[in-house]
């Protein structure tokens, strides 16, 4: 994985001008890649956005919120 800083967007198309690596499911779900994007948040090197946080009593709010499909960031349930 890239240890550049993520703290930045880019286009799909830009991956190859940035380095940036990209992985689908398959290969994002293993336990290595995990555990390395688990480490580089604990670190500070990846900070994932948060739009909102909701209770899962809430659920039906956060679904709204995914519709307009303007989220940035991701949306999160806790109990």
């Amino acid at each position: 994985m890239a240890t550049a800083m993520s703290r930045w967007r880019c286009g799909w198309g830009s991956r190859p001008k940035y380095g940036v690596k990209t992985d689908g499911n398959q290969v994002g779900a293993k336990a290595e890649v995990l555990a390395e994007l688990a480490e580089q948040i604990a670190t500070g090197r990846l900070e994932i956005p948060i739009a909102h946080v909701y209770q899962l009593s809430q659920v039906r709010e956060a679904y709204r919120e995914l519709e307009k499909r303007h989220t940035r960031g991701k949306i999160v349930l806790v109990p």
